[in-house]
């Protein structure tokens, strides 16, 4: 047996000490203890919400419009088949304002007088847009648009809406890119030139790539922003699932069915808000650990 070779079935004969064993056992009561204070906290909050809110003066009138079981029946197929539409409009927006918000940010640090224009009109883009409240835009686009009358340009307020969701959503998130480029340190792109590439290849394969996984939290922030936003474009008319609920609402004079579309949006909402949680604990573990990000 040589001075590197372990005696057959050391590995396997480790036994855990006394003292070490007894800290994992009182680490394991501590988390239970941690674990029962806080379903007990959480439950005596709870009720106390409970009882203030259901002894209130106004309870029965406003449990009465707000939470009809019968109402909330009625609009929750409607509200879930509008809500096709939301869900398409962010998937077709979310896509449209990543390319955007990558180009802009793009021309916002692009390097030479020559790009001096250019980077002008990224950046007044970006104030402007970030500026003007998104209701506002939706009514000038949604509203403005077809009053122009003009030739060739639609008038639904499906696309009207999606527009407007785009053109305030991609100034957020070419910010969010811009953050993420300068963010990168200028010793890779010189090193990129060093080795041969260009301005453009660095920018693409050594820039561009980490930038954007340095950003991923605050872009889908954005997309769950965007996400409940797009319940606005019922403002134009289009049915979704803000808009179902409305309808019944103005027929009915009963709240329930806003209930039903915010409980909708909530749930959708949901999975989105834990998985960018989840994203953005994984990259602060990494980094944590000395890993790439």
């Amino acid at each position: 047996m040589t001075l590197t070779e372990e005696p057959e079935g050391t590995r396997d004969s480790y036994t855990p000490s006394r003292r070490r064993l007894e800290r994992e056992r009182f680490k394991r009561a501590r988390a239970r203890r941690a674990t029962a204070i806080a379903a007990l906290s959480t439950l005596v909050t709870g009720v106390a919400l409970y009882l203030v809110v259901v002894s209130a003066p106004g309870w029965p009138r406003t449990k009465e419009t707000f939470f009809d079981a019968g109402y909330a029946r009625e609009a929750l197929p409607k509200v879930l088949e509008g809500l096709w539409l939301n869900v398409r409009l962010l998937l077709v927006c979310g896509a449209a304002v990543l390319v955007l918000g990558m180009l802009i940010a793009v021309a916002r640090t692009l390097r030479g007088p020559v790009f001096f224009p250019l980077r002008v009109l990224a950046a007044a883009y970006t104030d402007f847009f970030r500026g003007l409240p998104l209701i506002i835009n939706l009514m000038i686009v949604v509203l403005g648009v077809p009053a122009l009358r003009l030739q060739g340009v639609t008038v639904d307020p499906v696309l009207l809406g999606g527009t407007a969701l785009t053109l305030t959503y991609s100034a957020y998130v070419a910010e969010v890119f811009r953050a993420g480029i300068e963010s990168v340190h200028p010793s890779q792109r010189a090193a990129a030139r060093s080795l041969g590439l260009t301005n453009r290849q660095a920018l693409r394969y050594v820039v561009l790539p980490q930038a954007v996984r340095h950003q991923v939290p605050p872009l889908l922030n954005d997309l769950v922003s965007l996400q409940k936003d797009t319940g606005l474009v019922s403002i134009g008319g289009a049915v979704d699932a803000v808009r179902a609920a409305d309808i019944i609402v103005g027929r009915s004079l009963n709240y329930t069915p806003y209930i039903v579309a915010g409980l909708v949006f909530v749930a959708l909402t949901i999975p989105m808000t834990r998985f960018t949680d989840w994203v953005t604990a994984r990259l602060d573990s990494r980094r944590t650990q000395g890993g790439t990000a």
